[in-house]
């Protein structure tokens, strides 16, 4: 066993989509609400009340209306979701001293040394209290010694509850759920799994590792060491340092507006297809520009978290609109993403975003397989070659 004893907490905003859009338009409290599009939309998130329909995220809209005629469609808050997970991120960022941010409505926090001053339960269930009480969101929160066991703990206390699993009670309680809890197993590995006869994480605690590292490989490995309660603790906060960016200094320096709105889009692409492949969103963009006589100035704004190229490439030239001084000879050119952060499923969701976020990303692997200059936008291409 580890000589330390890690305490972390898993907060996760409760159907976070649909407890903004109730926060507000407070009519649609107890109501069956599906936030996402119509036409071909897919639920992007649900109520609990339309979850008693048999109604889940990523349904076919069309089968969750069959399901449920009387549940309320609605995105008009879709603005409002970037700004609600910062305020919680900023109410977090002030009382702990480290935590991740695993996702636009998730985050793990490391609580570990804070028993020598508080009470980590005590502490855990404040913070829990004070994100409710400061935005009106509720918030589940799981507490033990491991992130994937707080995870769980989590969904086990929703909605918007608290459970703790204490020290050496790990097994005790993951050894009764279903396989399927571990986060991680999807539809084909449960499958797999019950074929095995495994039905529940003790099953799994009780299989030799070789049996099940031989039918799974490494991934029998991790699921043997999370039936024995055994995970990991590290907290990754390099989502808060960590950023993407291209730039390029020309051959010349260049004032003609066409050529350098070009590269403006162009390194935006660029960037927004390495933000991509890495499945992460972004919620920050800075625009920096070298003139000819090395003067550097560079212009931030934040952005609803997206990895889209039409809204990053519309952000990029507005900062650059404000921050160019026209007829300056510019030197160099940069685009940098920061505030990047996990992409999850819910994101994609939007019947107008999820149409285009295959395109691009049916586009990235054009690109992956002919190389990057096979396919560019219109803007890129420079006005000769579109006469032609």
């Amino acid at each position: 066993m580890h000589d330390k004893i890690h305490h972390i907490a898993h907060f996760d905003l409760d159907s976070f989509f649909v407890s903004v859009e109730i926060l507000n338009n407070p009519s649609l409290k107890g109501k069956p609400v599906l936030v996402g599009g119509y036409e071909r939309g897919v639920v992007a998130a649900c109520s609990y009340e339309a979850r008693k329909f048999g109604i889940h995220s990523a349904m076919p809209m069309k089968k969750a209306m069959q399901l449920c005629p009387e549940a309320i469609i609605t995105h008009s808050s879709r603005g409002e979701y970037s700004k609600f997970s910062r305020w919680v991120t900023d109410i977090i960022a002030a009382k702990v001293p480290l935590f991740e941010k695993a996702s636009i409505d998730e985050f793990y926090i490391d609580l570990t040394g804070m028993d020598k001053f508080f009470g980590v339960s005590k502490y855990a269930q404040e913070l829990r209290h004070t994100i409710t009480r400061e935005t009106g969101l509720p918030i589940s929160c799981g507490l033990s010694s491991a992130k994937f066991i707080s995870k769980i703990a989590t969904n086990e206390a929703k909605p918007n509850g608290f459970l703790e699993i204490p020290h050496g009670r790990e097994t005790a309680f993951l050894w009764p759920l279903p396989v399927e809890k571990i986060n991680g197993v999807g539809k084909q590995t449960e499958i797999q799994l019950k074929n095995m006869g495994l039905y529940t994480i003790g099953d799994i605690a009780k299989m030799p590792l070789e049996t099940l590292e031989s039918q799974l490989g490494k991934w029998g490995h991790s699921l043997w060491e999370k039936a024995q309660g055994i995970g990991s603790t590290a907290i990754h906060t390099d989502w808060v340092q960590k950023s993407m960016s291209h730039e390029n200094t020309f051959d010349t320096d260049h004032k003609d507006l066409d050529f350098l709105y070009k590269e403006l889009v162009r390194l935006t692409e660029k960037t927004a297809y390495a933000l991509r492949e890495d499945e992460k969103l972004t919620g920050c963009v800075t625009i920096k520009i070298r003139y000819a006589d090395f003067e550097t100035t560079s212009r931030q704004e934040v952005i609803d978290y997206t990895a889209l190229d039409d809204q990053l490439i519309a952000k990029a030239r507005s900062i650059f609109d404000k921050q160019y001084q026209k007829g300056r000879p510019v030197r160099l050119l940069g685009v940098r993403f920061s505030q990047l952060i996990p992409f999850t499923m819910q994101m994609s969701l939007f019947e107008d975003h999820s149409g285009k976020l295959n395109l691009y990303k049916a586009v990235d692997h054009i690109k992956d397989g002919f190389g990057s200059q096979v396919v560019t936008k219109a803007a890129t291409i420079p006005k000769k070659e579109k006469e032609e």
